[in-house]
């Protein structure tokens, strides 16, 4: 019984460390979008839904009012999801002085509302004008060239879906630079998924997708009753309709910041509401992947536990470790340096420690139901 446990955990453990070095190669053989002469010209729509955001909303609009994109071929709408704190007013004195075409759309309160993002995002998509629809969230920052980036990789490759990069703000935390590990590595298997032309995750803090893809595969219509989710159910769509028409923008001035949680409590509801969605893929790919990453880690944790009744020997335990451990560093790292996260790479250990038990208990944690979100409770 014990060799067959061991022959299962060392084949998982072996084949996860294929499967990571075949991220690393496909990360490492995606193209970045250079600058060009001609300068993109299709009229953008900019969507950020906002709840509860007086805090950052201001960086935030500042970023967009400098843009170097034509102030005239873009539009933002801001949704404010019924704050009870003053993020409206900031924006009502913001569009006052504002050199950009900048909207308020205030919605009513919905307890009995499932997803509160996909209805603000659909809200918006109904009086937007633009051919391409970009969405971001309120606690983000982008740069200067973040509209022309995704403008240039759109008239280059006609994607009807971009996914673009994603990190946190200088992390000035223990807690900080963890999540930035962690997060990093989602999105170069984003990334990597994308370009082996199996599209599985991205994130709406940097989403581009042309509003007419976004309609004829039925927008949200399937999964609005889904706490989370708006960006990938979405992508899974539009790459079923249009096959190899998503891309991944892998360009240094695509790359949009967040604010890391500070409290492990945000945290936990947000990468609760993220692990809740792969029980309803309708990709099977998909679906099998979240439940094989799910397995290796969990023999990773079962491996450690033999260490401990000295079923299997250490050095034995640490062979598996190394064997997974290993090739992650490469993919982690090389995604750390493009998103300019150079001190976040010494964390790369600590993380790939925790991170078995992290997958292992979300994976449970999902089981019920139940989700936060800025002070509302979703099911």
């Amino acid at each position: 019984m014990h060799e067959w446990s061991f022959f299962v955990i060392e084949f998982l453990v072996a084949t996860y460390a294929i499967f990571t070095l075949v991220l690393w190669f496909l990360w490492s053989r995606i193209t970045s979008i250079s600058p060009t002469k001609n300068r993109p010209s299709p009229k953008i729509s900019v969507i950020v839904p906002v709840r509860n955001e007086a805090q950052h909303i201001g960086a935030l609009l500042k970023d967009l009012n400098h843009q170097t994109y034509n102030p005239l071929l873009f539009e933002v709408w801001i949704v404010d999801d019924d704050s009870s704190d003053n993020t409206a007013y900031l924006v009502d004195t913001f569009i006052k002085n504002s050199s950009i075409q900048l909207k308020i759309i205030r919605l009513p309160n919905s307890f009995s509302l499932t997803s509160p993002k996909k209805r603000a995002i659909q809200a918006a998509l109904t009086q937007a004008t633009g051919k391409l629809i970009i969405t971001t969230d309120g606690d983000c920052r982008v740069g200067p060239d973040w509209l022309t980036s995704l403008a240039e990789c759109y008239k280059s490759t006609q994607a009807r879906l971009i996914s673009g990069p994603v990190t946190f703000t200088p992390e000035g935390t223990l807690t900080a630079h963890l999540q930035t590990v962690e997060f990093s590595s989602l999105i170069g298997s984003g990334a990597a998924a994308i370009a082996a032309g199996s599209p599985s995750l991205c994130n709406g803090a940097n989403l581009a997708y042309e509003k007419k893809a976004f309609e004829e595969v039925g927008g949200f219509t399937g999964n609005e009753h889904l706490a989370s989710g708006d960006d990938e159910f979405l992508m899974h769509k539009i790459a079923a309709r249009y096959p190899g028409s998503v891309q991944f923008l892998k360009d240094p001035r695509a790359i949009v910041r967040t604010v890391p949680h500070s409290s492990w409590v945000g945290f936990y509801r947000q990468r609760k509401r993220w692990a809740s969605k792969w029980k309803h893929y309708s990709n099977p790919v998909s679906i099998a992947l979240a439940m094989y990453i799910f397995t290796c880690n969990a023999a990773l944790i079962v491996a450690f536990v033999f260490g401990l009744l000295s079923v299997l020997s250490w050095p034995h335990v640490f062979v598996i470790l190394l064997t997974k451990w290993v090739p992650e560093c490469f993919f982690i790292g090389g995604v750390l340096s493009f998103l300019q996260k150079p001190k976040s790479l010494l964390y790369i250990p600590l993380v790939q420690v925790i991170y078995p038990f992290y997958v292992a208990f979300f994976g449970l944690a999902v089981q019920k139901p139940t989700y936060v979100w800025k002070g509302r409770r979703l099911s």
